[in-house]
């Protein structure tokens, strides 16, 4: 454990100790010092480490829990995750919320993420993969056109297609960030289609679908981005 005490060692300041110890353990992990598995030094190492109180140290420790960085197992000690948890996406998603004007922002995210996406699966798409694309657009569809359909119901045939096209890239890492986004983004997007069913335009939904389909069935890098712009057209004026 010596070695492990040492790399945890960091002069803090006074006035923000807790989340000093907060930063020099996640920097330790995103260093590899610390691995997925490996348990942290014991409350009185660190105490000893960072020359502070207990209550500091387990103040800290319990932000990490939250945050699902480090899990504790009684008796044994704490242990830095070796699973991703989705409360390690939770901080930044509740900083998001509270800043007022995120919606924009958060828009240019979810197309980056989108652009990137739809290179990665023209590159690799298979005849499976693309069946089941078609499958959750053939059913997004279906339930757009039917009548009296609310704004969640399509709205959730909306996620269940776009999920899917993220799925089809094989990636965790963009999937989990792609959840995490669409978390957010809900609100809006069920304004979004809100606006669509008033306005009665139902068919113009559909072929923005369509034209994310036609790209990845004619393998068309060169129009991503002006697909997408026009796909994201209803989203940004909602």
């Amino acid at each position: 454990m010596p070695e492990k005490n040492n790399l945890l060692k960091k002069q803090l300041h006074k006035d923000s100790v807790v989340n000093q110890v907060v930063k020099q353990i996640t920097d330790s992990i995103i260093a590899g010092n610390l691995k997925p598995g490996d348990k942290l030094p014991t409350e009185p190492e660190l105490c000893e480490n960072f020359g502070i109180g207990r209550n500091s140290v387990r103040e800290a420790i319990k932000i990490l829990e939250a945050y699902g960085v480090v899990y504790i197992k009684r008796a044994e000690g704490t242990f830095v995750n070796d699973t991703y948890n989705h409360k390690m996406l939770d901080p930044m998603l509740y900083g998001i919320l509270l800043d007022k004007n995120m919606r924009i922002d958060i828009i240019q995210v979810r197309k980056v993420l989108d652009t990137g996406m739809l290179y990665q699966i023209i590159s690799g798409i298979t005849d499976e993969k693309m069946d089941q694309i078609l499958k959750k657009f053939d059913n997004l569809k279906t339930v757009v056109l039917r009548e009296n359909v609310t704004a969640k119901q399509v709205l959730q045939a909306d996620v269940d297609f776009h999920l899917t096209l993220v799925e089809s890239t094989e990636n965790p890492i963009l999937c989990n960030i792609h959840e995490y986004v669409d978390r957010i983004t809900t609100p809006s997007r069920e304004k979004t289609v809100e606006l669509v069913l008033e306005k009665n335009q139902k068919e113009t939904f559909i072929l923005l679908h369509q034209k994310i389909i036609n790209l990845l069935l004619e393998k068309n890098y060169q129009n991503i981005e002006s697909v997408l712009a026009e796909h994201y057209q209803f989203w940004v004026e909602g």
